[in-house]
């Protein structure tokens, strides 16, 4: 076990943001409520939690300066993924490195697939690898396979969202998350257990979350998957809640020497809370 596990746990997948940031033109939704650092950091604490990732939502964009923000004031806590467009400069790519991002987002949901072929795509994905930075990627299971292959073969170490958002109607049977089981023999493919209610429905999304992660568990090893609260859980809080999402986890792997590696060891080396920041 690595020498600072001892102790650590990690949420890898929540959000901050306020009313009044201003907001993408393309967006599926808009929250009238506040999600502050210091309510995410209160319940990390209350949870036994040591450390959070925060993820750029959709809906904000590429105007990472509020996530970049609540970095800065955590800086031994957090840790960041930012959305950014494949003309970011150099200079901004470093600002948001040295403030403790550590990886990009693709939130595909609803959005075609970028162009990853494209130079200026294979330039952006040259320059996060050379960051040492992880590209995660979010959208349906069955659209899994039109950036994978791209961005593995670009030499990207990948974290899929959401145990991969297979068909709610197919569940482990969807041909898209059969596909993502096969990746795990490309050693750079990383899933995280979060958000079972944006698969399935409640109160089935907790057994169905279970199934999926028995799956994953034989194809990826604990090595491989990573634990998120998806706090605030948008659009899904009538559903939803950050004990829910704790109980969930140990619902899904009741071996404690899995759990420690899915909770600490594993997330702990991806996001960089180890060691110094590349």
């Amino acid at each position: 076990m690595p020498p600072h596990s001892t102790g650590a746990a990690v949420d890898t997948h929540a959000h901050v943001f306020r009313p009044g940031l201003p907001l993408a033109d393309a967006r599926r939704h808009t929250p009238d409520y506040d999600a502050t650092p210091t309510q995410y950091l209160a319940l990390l604490d209350a949870h036994g939690l040591s450390h959070g990732v925060l993820v750029q939502p959709s809906f904000l964009g590429t105007d990472n300066h509020h996530m970049v923000d609540a970095l800065r004031a955590a800086p031994d806590r957090l840790r960041g993924v930012a959305v950014v467009s494949p003309d970011i400069t150099d200079a901004a790519l470093q600002t948001l490195a040295d403030a403790g991002v550590v990886g990009i987002r693709l939130n595909l949901i609803g959005l075609p697939a970028p162009e990853l072929h494209a130079p200026a795509w294979q330039a952006l994905l040259a320059r996060v690898n050379a960051l040492g930075w992880h590209v995660e990627v979010h959208l349906q299971a069955q659209r899994l396979q039109d950036v994978m292959p791209t961005l593995l073969a670009a030499g990207c170490r990948v974290v899929v969202d959401h145990f991969g958002r297979p068909d709610p109607a197919l569940g482990v049977s969807d041909p898209g998350f059969q596909y993502l089981l096969q990746q795990a023999d490309s050693g750079r493919v990383w899933v995280k257990l979060s958000a079972p209610y944006r698969n399935w429905q409640a109160p089935a999304c907790a057994a169905s979350g279970w199934l999926a992660t028995q799956q994953l568990l034989l194809a990826f090893t604990p090595e491989r998957l990573m634990w998120g609260s998806d706090w605030p859980h948008t659009e899904h809080r009538h559903v939803a809640s950050y004990p829910a999402a704790r109980q969930w986890l140990d619902a899904w792997i009741d071996d404690p020497t899995q759990r420690r590696i899915v909770l600490a060891d594993t997330p702990l080396q991806l996001f960089q809370f180890q060691g110094d920041k590349k």
